[in-house]
């Protein structure tokens, strides 16, 4: 089946452009609320959406996404709005809709029914920070199934072994994590990234996107330039919680903005 989140890539490519992955909790501040800005944020120049399911311990996640995915908690958050959200959302707007979810949620709740109400409710995937592939046999049939996407990570810290293993059984990207740590912005990105890109090429990645510590248009513009896509979630999150939807808007459309690649002319130029 072909990958809907590849598609999005390569439509980004042939346009010249890297691909913008953008990271929103569901639930923020409220289920509506959230639904509303990752229509925003694809409708704002976002290719790819990443809807994060709140959960009780994000050991990934910073400061401003912990705040925002505990204030979704507290506001009465259930793994169903997870359904609910990509549903609505995917009604509205044409963009494929990963959802970053840690494994516990999925396992409780039956891989395979996971898949399924995933698929049915119009995702493309999931993004799984917390499992690696050897460990993770019954989502890789379950998503060969369903054809629904399966990103993994990789850090500088892994081994060519551990690599190859992430490149064989990613579908759509791998999610290339820039600098070991939890998420959040950094004044600069770690050179790390550009060699774990060019080391997941070399196992054969046909897709790298970069995440952690990106938050501005600069940054943006620095990692398509080796990396196929940028990922950005806090400072996303930061604009929804400070401007609300308009707010969120305007951060993706200047984000958005440093995706061009100043040495790719677009193919129909």
């Amino acid at each position: 089946m072909t990958s809907r989140v590849a598609a999005a890539i390569e439509k980004a490519h042939a346009a010249g452009r890297g691909a913008f992955v953008g990271y929103l909790p569901i639930g923020y501040p409220d289920l509506q609320t959230s639904i509303d800005a990752a229509v925003a944020l694809a409708e704002n120049g976002a290719d790819i959406l990443e809807l994060g399911p709140p959960y009780s311990d994000p050991v990934m996640d910073g400061s401003v996404i912990q705040e925002a995915t505990q204030t979704a908690l507290a506001n009465g958050f259930r793994l169903r709005d997870t359904f609910t959200a990509v549903r609505e959302i995917a009604a509205r707007v044409d963009v494929p809709i990963l959802v970053m979810t840690y494994w516990n949620p999925v396992f409780q709740f039956g891989v395979d029914r996971y898949a399924d109400e995933l698929l049915a409710a119009g995702g493309a995937g999931l993004i799984t920070p917390d499992i690696t592939p050897d460990a993770a046999q019954e989502w890789i049939d379950a998503s060969s199934r369903t054809g629904l996407d399966r990103v993994f990570l990789a850090a500088p810290t892994s081994t060519d072994e551990r690599l190859k293993l992430i490149v064989e059984n990613s579908t759509g990207f791998v999610y290339t994590v820039s600098t070991m740590g939890i998420t959040g912005e950094r004044k600069d990105l770690d050179a790390a990234s550009r060699a774990l890109v060019d080391r997941l090429r070399a196992h054969g990645a046909p897709y790298a996107c970069v995440g952690i510590g990106i938050s501005t248009p600069q940054h943006v513009t620095g990692v398509v330039a080796y990396a196929d896509g940028a990922i950005v979630g806090t400072a996303l999150v930061r604009a929804l919680r400070d401007g609300g939807v308009d707010g969120l808007a305007a951060e993706a459309r200047a984000l958005a903005a440093g995706t061009a690649r100043a040495d790719v002319l677009p193919r129909n130029a």
